[in-house]
């Protein structure tokens, strides 16, 4: 199989690259050689490589700048996904799509399924509720997988930022109000080319880790491990304090709530999903 990726450079887009499947080439784009947006270059890269399938993880991520620079965050994770389904409906090409947990408003408080309906909080995720919209209606053939809280040892990410605080101070407050699951990159690109394997795999599916946590709980966690695998000195005390949303105001507004339902990626991609704090723990370690 050989299979096109964009977004090279993210945190995804690297562990694509290092997670490669036997019996499959990888070909893998950042914006300079592949800018999804424009839709001439994007019909000129896959009529030149044919892959047997593009893995989108082209995005952008910046929630807060996304309120905005709504034009950029459109032209990214709207227009780019509908230009990549318009070249790999004409050339017959599969397409894997990346998306988020930020296409829905938080309100409920038991997991999010693959058909619960999009109500976008802010621009990010508007943005990429769109780009899913346009996926359906040129290319329902699709596979579109959300995820959420993506972390990996290295990159811009909550982990590291973490791991640089409580380097550098004595006390932080994290926000406790809202609920997710922290994702390991390597998570999401194993389950990613596990979807690929399956031919009937079509339409939305969740991956995260297994089980639920608060950012709060989350640094907590970062802290032990990080002292366990000696990333923070062991004789650095930091006091961790939960805070509210409200105590750290953004532009953008978070979902309070945004675990999702694994239960059809499971079922379609044959791997069990592991709890995110071992995985944290195994990550840190590395």
């Amino acid at each position: 199989m050989k299979i096109l990726v964009t977004g090279k450079n993210g945190q995804l887009g690297q562990q694509l690259q290092k997670q490669v499947p036997a019996h499959t080439t990888v070909i893998a784009h950042g914006r300079d050689t592949l800018d999804v947006a424009d839709k001439e270059q994007v019909f000129t890269v896959l009529q030149q490589v044919r892959p047997d399938l593009v893995i989108n993880a082209a995005a952008y991520t910046a929630v807060d700048k996304a309120e905005s620079d709504t034009d950029q965050a459109h032209r990214t994770n709207a227009r780019g996904p509908e230009n990549l389904a318009l070249a790999c409906r004409e050339l017959g090409i599969r397409l894997i799509h990346v998306s988020t947990d930020f296409v829905f408003d938080g309100k409920q408080s038991h997991p999010y399924l693959p058909g619960d309906s999009r109500k976008p909080l802010g621009v990010y995720g508007e943005s990429k509720a769109h780009g899913e919209e346009a996926i359906e209606a040129i290319l329902p053939e699709a596979i579109i997988v959300r995820t959420a809280w993506v972390y990996d040892r290295e990159g811009g990410n909550f982990v590291n930022t973490m791991l640089r605080l409580m380097s550098e101070r004595d006390q932080l407050g994290v926000v406790a109000d809202q609920i997710g699951t922290p994702t390991w990159a390597g998570t999401l690109a194993n389950n990613i080319y596990a979807l690929a394997q399956n031919p009937k795999a079509r339409g939305i599916y969740h991956c995260t880790d297994a089980g639920v946590a608060s950012w709060y709980d989350f640094a907590v966690a970062i802290y032990e491990e990080g002292k366990a695998a000696g990333l923070i000195a062991k004789e650095k005390p930091v006091q961790i304090k939960p805070i509210t949303t409200a105590d750290f105001p953004t532009p953008a507004k978070r979902p309070a709530y945004s675990v999702l339902d694994k239960s059809r990626l499971v079922e379609d991609s044959g791997i069990e999903l592991n709890h995110w704090r071992p995985v944290l723990r195994k990550i840190l370690a590395i």
